[in-house]
């Protein structure tokens, strides 16, 4: 009786506990995702390689250096609204859905990015210019505190348990396409046109492409369904509602009511994943931001390189990204998250300042080989991200938990990279100061890399498992019952025989009671 008992109190595995992968829906939502984060960081891209053309547009009257800065402090700018969007639609896609909140964030992020290429210049109007590109840049902020978080738990909670790190890292994929499809145009117009028609008005161009990459962006995730993760959750609360006797709503519904008082949940119960999140995000960031957003300056403004080559190094250096990141996503779903990012935290200490000095060099030969280091160091976190960072945080709380942390660290760290970066070395005179930023975000990856739980090839959060076929969800659920069956056994056997599991012990070592001469 007793060990019927404790079967019972063992939660196995039952077949509704084990969720099988639609092959055709993952790769609609992993395309989805993608494309949301190619345009985003299409914006990016143009941004960081029109920041001394725009300095020109908008801030006319000051000097190069202080152009560069005042064009990097818009950009930061956004950076410090996206908390306020992580805020918003972080928790909302916890409630209402995540396919809902990231068709939202689609269509602001595509129409404030397309306004900019309407924008009046400062010879126009004036100060009214760069206020106005300050708005175009906030609503852009805003609504991107909504889309990493979003997309990454989209993908995390649509993959298979085996391949979250491959299909998650296609999500990054998106992104590095993205900066290098801008960073790409920008170049080819400003071969095109010059340095002249690229301020009177080619400038504007990439800008306006974003409209129609939003609008193919907008169609496909308005197609996309919910993920599986989200509706058992919404499921289990409404089944809880009914059962305490409250009237049947709709399971949407309750999901969005039973948001009340998650946010202290975040930062009470689960404030270790945050800080961990937090950490890996600035490691993340802060190499991204340092060589998509500022090398490109840093080459011209600061180095005084050609500004062609410079563009072309960096935007070689997206493609190596692009190249390698699913290999890296791939090689993290088997010797797993950890020493991917272990790995690359000892590697950004060690290699930062050779990279530096390299890039130092001039000519074509080693700033190539300095920005391909660079690159290979920032596809160790591009390509493992997007599958370990929604693995800290359990389902109800996947989207919100993660858009606080993301977007706070982004914020603080990541964003304002290239604006601390050139206020740096501008004040410092030390042309090495990136290197130092990078080597100390370095340390403060590996110390969080140390506390990471290792989650490949297991669960998320407060879901069960997620298989690729049929015959997997069965040995899933058998391969449970049979480990269940076999701790019940144990626990039993303590119980009723509490001497046994000891001279067991002392018979595998060779000396105990046990043995008989």
């Amino acid at each position: 009786m007793v060990r019927t008992l404790l079967r019972r109190r063992k939660k196995s595995l039952n077949a509704e506990d084990v969720s099988v992968a639609d092959r055709p829906k993952v790769r609609r939502a992993v395309a989805a995702a993608a494309l949301g984060n190619t345009m985003e960081w299409f914006d990016f891209g143009v941004y960081a390689y029109l920041a001394g053309t725009l300095g020109k547009v908008f801030f006319p009257s000051s000097s190069p250096g202080a152009q560069v800065v005042a064009t990097f402090a818009t950009f930061a700018a956004a950076f410090l609204v996206r908390p306020l969007g992580g805020l918003v639609f972080g928790p909302l896609g916890d409630r209402i859905g995540r396919q809902k909140v990231l068709a939202t964030t689609m269509i602001m992020m595509a129409i404030s990015t397309f306004a900019v290429g309407f924008l009046p210049s400062y010879g126009a109007v004036g100060f009214v210019a760069p206020v106005l590109l300050l708005i175009c840049r906030l609503v852009q902020g805003f609504s991107t505190g909504g889309e990493y978080a979003g997309a990454t738990t989209y993908i995390a909670e649509y993959a298979p348990d085996r391949r979250r790190g491959f299909l998650g890292s296609w999500l990054d994929f998106g992104t590095f396409i993205g900066y290098s499809l801008g960073s790409g145009m920008v170049t080819v117009l400003t071969l095109a046109v010059g340095q002249d028609g690229l301020v009177d008005w080619a400038w504007r161009v990439p800008f306006l492409v974003a409209g129609p990459l939003g609008a193919i962006g907008l169609y496909m995730r308005l197609k996309l369904e919910e993920t599986p993760a989200f509706k058992k959750e919404a499921a289990y609360v409404h089944e809880q509602a009914v059962a305490r006797g409250e009237p049947e709503e709709d399971p949407v519904e309750e999901a969005r009511q039973s948001g009340k008082g998650r946010l202290k949940e975040i930062f009470t119960q689960h404030w270790e994943a945050v800080l961990i999140c937090m950490g890996l995000v600035l490691l993340y960031n802060v190499t991204n931001y340092m060589v998509t957003s500022y090398l490109p300056t840093y080459m011209t403004s600061t180095l005084g390189q050609n500004e062609t080559t410079a563009q072309l190094l960096v935007l070689a250096t997206m493609l190596l990204v692009v190249l390698t990141i699913t290999t890296v996503g791939r090689t993290s779903d088997r010797w797993g998250r950890r020493p991917v990012f272990m790995a690359g935290s000892v590697a950004l200490i060690a290699l930062s300042y050779p990279s530096f000095v390299m890039i130092r060099q001039g000519g074509i030969l080693w700033p190539a080989v300095g920005c391909g280091i660079l690159g290979l160091l920032l596809v160790c976190f591009a390509g493992t991200s997007a599958s370990t960072l929604p693995a800290l945080f359990p389902t109800r709380l996947r989207y919100g938990a993660l858009s606080i942390a993301f977007n706070v660290s982004v914020s603080l760290f990541g964003g304002t990279t290239p604006l601390f970066a050139s206020g740096l070395v501008e004040a410092s005179g030390n042309k090495m100061v990136p290197a130092y930023y990078l080597m100390v975000a370095g340390v403060i990856g590996l110390i969080s890399t140390l506390f990471l739980h290792e989650t490949a090839g297991k669960p998320l959060r407060g879901s069960g498992p997620m298989v690729e076929t049929p015959a997997q969800a069965r040995r899933a659920v058998a391969h449970s019952r049979t480990a269940a069956g076999r701790e019940a056994r144990d626990i039993w056997i303590r119980l009723r025989h509490p001497w046994a599991r000891r001279h067991g012990q002392d018979d595998d070592r060779g000396g105990g009671p046990g043995m008989t001469g």
